[in-house]
């Protein structure tokens, strides 16, 4: 006797959270080992106890945008993250803007603010976002003005330290204040 799935209803293993729970197997399995083909995938899911056929695997590596690289002499499958070339997180451009501008730091609860000339928040707030301070739960700018928020005071002050150290630090032509040893 053949089953058929009910009309409106979908077959066993095609529901939304079954698709979710798949593509997350299918991305663990990604960044854990190398994989070399879609029956591998399958396979691989099977001892996940997620039976699924190659043409749904070969579905599913087209919508998490897998793709082949080599990978030690054998193309393996790699996700886009796994290509992605983050931008290297550099304090240059915030130092430059600290050197350049006027910035008052005054202090609220457990947040910063960085007051500045009018128009300059966002740019301020992105060069912190784009810098290695990263003690931050995130950065709010106004017109002149950018809120830095903080969980807790340890991270608070080890930021603050830090961002003490830019502006002591000018990004070309030495130390403003010299340290002796």
């Amino acid at each position: 006797m053949e089953m058929h799935a009910s009309p409106g209803r979908r077959p066993p293993g095609t529901t939304r959270s079954a698709r979710r729970e798949r593509h997350r197997a299918i991305r663990e399995l990604v960044a854990r080992s190398p994989i070399t083909s879609q029956q591998e995938f399958v396979e691989l899911l099977g001892e996940r106890g997620i039976e699924v056929t190659q043409a749904t695997v070969s579905r599913d590596i087209a919508e998490l945008g897998l793709v082949k690289v080599i990978r030690a002499d054998r193309h393996v499958y790699a996700s886009p993250e796994d290509l992605a070339i983050s931008p290297a997180q550099t304090d240059a451009p915030l130092r430059r803007l600290l050197d350049d501008l006027p910035v008052a730091l005054r202090r609220s609860g457990l947040t910063l603010l960085l007051i500045s000339t009018p128009g300059m928040a966002s740019a301020l707030a992105q060069a912190v976002d784009e810098s290695n301070l990263d003690e931050q739960e995130g950065t709010l700018a106004g017109d002149n003005t950018v809120l830095v928020l903080f969980r807790d005071e340890e991270r608070l002050l080890r930021w603050q330290a830090h961002l003490e150290r830019i502006r002591t630090y000018p990004a070309f032509g030495g130390n403003r204040h010299e340290e002796t040893r």
